[in-house]
């Protein structure tokens, strides 16, 4: 078992990686929380694979349990999920002593987030991830958002949860693509590392090895996530870095509407984003080629025809990280070395065209 301590001005918390931690789940909670109600969250994909198993191990730890299933997939992160969920802990008597417990991937990592944030002004909530994407990413660090309209992760809090268990056990039921979503992640943060844990990306040569080495990359992509988290808890600084790939990964996840997952399109933005600045003489030279080899590896997408679709330009802008006349991208100098530049929204057609 792997502890991770995540210090922050206002609160500690611990991440426990263990495989076959969910075996004992409510034994564990049990040394966190009292006896109370859990509202348990999962989604349609999620649920029959470890929702019973889930609740039949809380509830003897002495639990009592209230499930939640939602759609799979970005559909159901909107506010009115929120609304129906929320409404349905008030029928079902939650009270500011009871508790959230998320099932999940990034989705449903997300809602719970926001709804235990807001829900009578804050309720305590464990992160169980069951994505390789939620395990190495989504379920740390405290953000949480909804969309709105075709605009991702626009609403939104910062709440940390008391704890993040992840068991890499959950993954034996992704398929490999679902797997890879979340290598692009790992990927992403080995690069903006740099040193031994892009070393350690560079032995990964096929989905079998992804698997096997699963417990490492998630504790080295934990361990620089939380690093991060601690240095700029609300995201106002070098936290910003771990959106490399994201400002063009957003919009063509968009455009592809569910064509693309998140991971895939993280794959191609940063790519593209790469392969810009290093014509323009900002990213070493090699530095592109060194992403895109350990990409195609495993089957992940490195380049899509939606870099040229004609509402590339304004679902780009739309990006949280926009100002008035600038927009935030970020990159990479070389390995280990991220930037971030302020890029004139004026100017940002013939960047992304090479004009």
């Amino acid at each position: 078992m792997e502890t991770i301590e995540v210090t922050l001005p206002n609160q500690a918390y611990e991440i426990v990686i263990k495989t076959g931690l969910r075996e004992t789940l409510g034994v564990h909670l049990q040394k966190r929380w009292t006896p109370r109600k859990l509202m348990v969250m999962t989604d349609e994909n999620v649920a029959p694979y470890y929702l019973e198993e889930t609740v039949a191990n809380l509830r003897a730890a002495g639990f009592t349990v209230t499930t939640a299933i939602v759609p799979a997939g970005e559909s159901a992160k909107v506010l009115t999920m929120v609304e129906k969920i929320t409404t349905h802990m008030l029928q079902e008597g939650f009270t500011r002593d009871d508790a959230m417990l998320a099932l999940g991937g990034g989705v449903v990592t997300d809602l719970v987030g926001v709804i235990a944030s807001l829900y009578m002004r804050g309720i305590a909530f464990v992160q169980v991830p069951t994505s390789f994407l939620a395990q190495v990413d989504a379920s740390i660090g405290g953000k949480n958002a909804v969309n709105l309209g075709t605009v991702k992760n626009v609403l939104g809090t910062f709440y940390q949860p008391e704890e993040v268990l992840i068991d890499p056990s959950y993954l034996t039921s992704l398929s490999d693509r679902e797997l890879i979503q979340g290598y692009a992640e790992v990927v992403k943060m080995s690069a903006l590392a740099g040193g031994e844990f892009f070393e350690q990306t560079g032995k990964i040569t096929g989905v079998a090895d992804i698997r096997e080495q699963a417990e490492a990359l998630i504790l080295a992509s934990v361990r620089y996530k939380r690093d991060l988290v601690e240095a700029d808890p609300l995201d106002q600084s070098q936290r910003h870095v771990l959106n490399f790939g994201h400002t063009f990964g957003h919009a063509i996840e968009l455009l592809s509407e569910g064509a693309l997952g998140h991971g895939e399109a993280v794959s191609v933005g940063m790519v593209a984003i790469s392969d810009r600045l290093e014509r323009d003489g900002y990213t070493a030279a090699g530095t592109t080629d060194q992403l895109v080899n350990r990409l195609v590896l495993v089957g992940l997408p490195v380049f899509s025809e939606l870099i040229g679709h004609e509402d590339l330009l304004s679902t780009m802008q739309a990006d949280k990280k926009r100002t008035a006349t600038t927009i935030e991208l970020v990159g990479l100098a070389q390995m280990g070395a991220p930037i971030l530049l302020q890029k004139s929204v004026a100017k940002l057609p013939s960047f992304i065209e090479g004009g």
